[in-house]
C-alpha cells in the first residue's frame, strides 16, 4: 500500500561546519553534529580536520564527507527521500555551468543577502563537457539508506539567468527586435536542454538515479515563456525511465497554466507556506497560501503536488500540528490525499542546521499525524 505523505527534502543545505573555517569553534561542531547524526568514521575526519595542512591536502575527503553528514542529517530528520544538501555544488547556476563549452564567466553579481554568483555568457551552441551530478550521485547512491532524489538546475533558468554572445547574432537580419530576441532565446533553451541537461540526466538514470528533480526558479518571472520551459522540460526527459519532479519556487503558479498540463513529469514541487498562516486549522482563511492546490485539482488531478508545509524563509519551527493541518488542508483541495507530498518551500541553505533539523523533524512528525487522519 502507498504510503501517505511520504516526507522528501528539496534541495540545499547550508554548509558542513568543517567547509567553513576551521576553528576550535567549528570543530566542536564537528564532533556534535558527528555524534548526533552517528556519522561513520568520525574520528578520522576530527584527526584531518586538526592538521591544517593535512585537511587542505585531503579537500576531496572533506567534501565526500560533507555529503554524509547531510544525508545522515536527512535520514536522522526521517525524511523518506534524501539527497546531500548540494554540498560539493558552489551555486545552482554557477556549477552546472563550470562543466559546458562555449560558456564563459563574466563577473560576480549578488543575489540577495550574502548569497553571489559568477553570471556568464553563451558565446556558441552549449555543449556539455562531462555529466556534472554524476560523481556525487554515485557517493550518496553508496551511502545512503533512503530513497534518493537528484536535483538540478533546468535549461531555461540557465539561459534566462545568461547573457546570449552568439544566437542573437543569428537573427539580427529580422526587422521585428522582439522576433529575433524569442527564437534567440527558444533556440538556446532547446540546445541546452538537448545537449546540456538530458545528457546529465540519463548519465545519472545509466547511474541507477530512479528520481530527478528539475529546478526551474525562473520560469515565471516571464509568463509568456512558460510554454518554453515546458517544451525544454519534456526535451531534458525524453525517454528517461524515472519518476521526475519540476521544482518553481516562491512564483505565482498561475501563470503556469494551462501549460504545464503538458508537461511529462510526475511531481511538482511548489511553495506555499511562505505565504501561509501560523496559525492551525483546516479553513481557508488560516490556509491562505495553498489556495494554488485547486490549479493543479482542475487543469492536472493526476500530478502529484508537493506543496511546502515548511517555510525556509524564518528561523519559526512549525509545529507538527500546523504542519498536519495544511497537509490535511492540501488534501481537501486536491480531492485525493494520496497525491500530496509533504516537503518544504525550497533547500534550507539560509537556515542553521538547528533550525534546519527541527524543521526537517516537524516535517516528518506532521506527516504522521496527517496520516493519522486517514487511519
Amino acid at each position: 500500500m502507498k504510503k501517505l505523505f511520504p516526507t522528501q527534502e528539496v534541495g540545499s543545505l547550508s554548509r558542513a561546519p568543517f567547509l567553513k573555517k576551521i576553528t576550535e569553534k567549528t570543530l566542536e561542531e564537528t564532533r556534535k553534529w558527528g555524534e548526533r547524526l552517528g556519522v561513520e568514521g568520525l574520528d578520522s575526519l576530527l584527526e584531518i580536520l586538526r592538521n591544517p595542512a593535512e585537511a587542505q591536502r585531503n579537500m576531496k575527503t572533506l567534501y565526500d564527507y560533507a555529503s554524509l553528514f547531510a544525508v545522515r542529517f536527512f535520514e536522522s530528520a526521517g525524511l523518506d527521500v534524501v539527497w546531500d544538501g548540494e554540498q560539493k555544488r558552489v551555486e545552482m547556476y554557477e556549477h552546472p555551468l563550470r562543466f559546458v563549452r562555449n560558456f564563459r564567466f563574466l563577473g560576480v553579481v549578488k543575489v540577495w543577502d550574502g548569497e553571489f554568483y559568477r553570471k556568464g555568457a553563451f558565446t556558441g551552441p552549449p555543449q556539455l563537457i562531462e555529466p556534472y551530478h554524476l560523481d556525487e550521485y554515485l557517493y550518496v547512491k553508496r551511502v545512503a539508506r533512503r530513497r534518493v532524489k537528484v536535483p538540478l538546475t533546468g535549461a531555461y533558468t540557465l539561459a534566462d539567468w545568461s547573457f546570449d554572445e552568439y544566437y542573437l547574432s543569428k537573427y539580427l537580419m529580422l526587422e521585428d527586435p522582439v522576433e529575433a530576441r524569442r527564437r534567440a532565446k527558444q533556440e538556446l533553451v532547446i540546445d541546452l536542454a538537448r545537449n546540456v541537461i538530458r545528457p546529465n540526466i540519463l548519465a545519472l538514470v545509466e547511474a541507477g538515479a530512479r528520481r530527478i528533480q528539475v529546478d526551474e526558479p525562473a520560469v515565471t518571472s516571464k509568463p509568456e515563456e512558460v510554454p518554453l520551459m515546458v517544451e525544454a522540460l519534456n526535451e531534458s526527459v525524453k525517454g528517461i525511465n524515472a519518476v521526475i519532479t519540476l521544482h518553481v519556487c516562491y512564483s505565482d503558479y498561475s501563470k503556469l497554466f494551462p501549460h504545464i498540463v503538458e508537461a511529462k513529469i510526475h511531481q511538482i514541487s511548489i511553495e506555499c507556506s511562505n505565504r501561509d498562516t501560523r496559525e492551525p486549522g483546516i479553513s481557508p482563511e488560516k490556509r491562505p497560501g495553498f489556495k494554488v492546490v485547486e490549479l493543479f485539482r482542475e487543469y492536472t488531478p493526476w500530478m502529484e503536488v508537493a506543496p511546502g508545509v515548511i517555510d525556509v524563509h524564518t528561523d519559526f519551527v512549525e509545529p507538527p500540528e500546523l504542519v498536519r493541518d495544511r497537509l490535511l488542508y492540501a488534501s481537501k483541495l486536491m480531492g485525493d490525499e494520496s497525491r500530496i507530498i509533504a516537503c518544504n518551500d525550497c533547500g534550507l541553505r539560509t537556515r542553521s542546521w538547528e533550525i534546519a533539523y527541527e524543521k526537517e523533524r516537524n516535517l516528518v512528525r506532521g506527516a504522521e499525524l496527517a496520516r493519522r487522519a486517514y487511519s
